[in-house]
């Protein structure tokens, strides 16, 4: 995960602040010395880290630091702060007309920063809010570009404009505005063509189509995987065209994630969503306070709470609550619930926003051994499903194992931790807040674990 690596360096130098009364001038200079080699060794732009030093240091060793019965809590706060006004301190929407006009959206970038992707994905977030979104093929030159936008269109539910290969991107933008406005859709989204590195040709393809249509909103998509590299490029095309905001994909990879800390303060652009996966609903809202917090080790909750909204399912959460209670938890349930795990992202990602729980995504969570258990369970029967207590039968054990490929061992295990966590999950809803009235943080979560 992004940040993973400067999330863990940035813990260990709070975790010595922590156990200090007092702190000296020399203990902040030390500290903030330690913060900059783990931001400088994220990929964050050697200027940033500059100024962002500068600032903590200013008000760590002021006052009110020193007269704090907690300093070192005093400093952590500090830096989560300056953290969010690097970023960007405010949310920043699209800026959208009203529904009933057209806003005309471009999307640019460079070739393999996943572009055409994050331009369905953008298409999807913006018809949820209601928006009837318009998909314009403006990239003539890359082979399979058109039918890709056509594909995830289609996922999507976004209609898709397309003139093939054989017009000049400004003319197909110019039909796709008429064709629009003949079929009611109120948000185009025009998505270009990239290259492998910034030229003369590309920019000027793009100049024309700001030329033809009034284009409201130029949105650049960068590769977080390229580090300081799509802070450059950022600034470039800014220079160039004109942007009012950016898009970083691949934020959920092994990427030191520099670009989100360096963006805003070099462009001046706010980051307006991160894709974080390659599911066409993998594209977050940035949220410069949720990414800070997250970066410190101090969980998401919110961003949390707002996946279980978008993925679980409302009625099967009330069901299973009530199955609970009575103790009714059976194989199918269980199976419901790693499914629902799965679609927010795996055990890891969930634990990597939750507050304090931040040095438990290190444990090893095998996601393939989710696979076998859901091999395990879909090779019984659906009476033995809906019966657990048949499975503590040895014959009926082995013609499972059979079934799913796997040892029997393994199924002695899993109906060992099925029964382990059925009687954890009868005390569970009510200790932690759930309850009848699904109250608390997991009646929020709508889990119930």
């Amino acid at each position: 995960m992004a940040f993973e690596s400067l999330s863990d360096k940035l813990q260990n130098v709070f975790k010595s602040l922590r156990g200090k009364g007092r702190l000296s001038e020399a203990d902040v200079k030390t500290a903030l010395k330690e913060v900059k080699m783990a931001l400088l060794e994220a990929d964050v732009s050697f200027k940033v880290v500059k100024q962002f030093i500068s600032a903590v240091q200013e008000r760590a060793i002021g006052q009110d630091v020193q007269n704090s019965l907690t300093p070192g809590q005093m400093v952590i706060k500090i830096v989560n702060e300056e953290l969010v006004k690097l970023m960007g301190s405010e949310t920043t929407e699209i800026q959208l007309k009203p529904a009933s006009d057209m806003t005309i959206i471009m999307m640019a970038g460079l070739q393999g920063a996943g572009k055409t992707t994050t331009t369905a994905k953008l298409a999807g977030k913006l018809k949820a809010k209601g928006r009837k979104p318009l998909l314009v093929a403006c990239d003539v030159y890359r082979p399979a570009a058109i039918k890709q936008l056509q594909i995830n269109g289609e996922k999507q539910g976004v209609p898709v404009f397309s003139m093939g290969e054989n017009h000049k991107p400004a003319d197909i933008a110019k039909a796709a505005i008429a064709y629009a406005a003949k079929n009611d859709q109120n948000v185009i989204i025009l998505d270009t063509a990239g290259r492998l590195h910034i030229d003369e040709n590309m920019m000027n393809e793009l100049i024309e189509i700001k030329d033809v249509v009034d284009v409201h909103q130029t949105i650049l998509v960068v590769d977080a995987m390229t580090g300081q590299d799509a802070v450059n490029v950022a600034g470039m095309f800014n220079d160039k065209i004109g942007i009012d905001g950016v898009i970083i994909t691949k934020l959920d990879g092994d990427t030191r994630g520099g670009a989100a800390l360096s963006i805003r303060s070099v462009t001046g652009k706010p980051v307006l969503y991160v894709g974080m996966g390659e599911k066409l609903s993998d594209l977050e809202q940035f949220y410069p306070d949720r990414m800070a917090s997250r970066i410190l080790g101090m969980g998401d909750i919110l961003s949390l709470i707002e996946k279980a909204e978008i993925q679980v399912d409302e009625e099967k959460a009330k069901e299973l609550s009530q199955k609970l209670r009575k103790a009714e938890f059976d194989y199918n349930d269980f199976l419901d619930q790693m499914n629902q795990v799965k679609k927010m992202g795996g055990m890891a990602s969930i634990l990597g926003m939750m507050p304090g729980m931040g040095q438990m995504k290190d444990m090893d969570f095998d996601e393939k051994a989710m696979d076998r258990v859901e091999a395990i369970i879909l090779s019984m029967t659906s009476k033995e499903r809906l019966n657990p207590e048949l499975m503590k039968n040895a014959s009926r054990k082995q013609r499972v194992a059979k079934g799913a490929g796997v040892d029997i061992t393994e199924v002695n295990r899993i109906v060992k931790q099925f029964d382990q966590m059925k009687k954890m999950m009868k005390q569970l809803p009510g200790m932690m807040g759930g309850g009848k009235r699904h109250g608390g943080l997991l009646g929020k979560l709508k889990l119930p674990f």
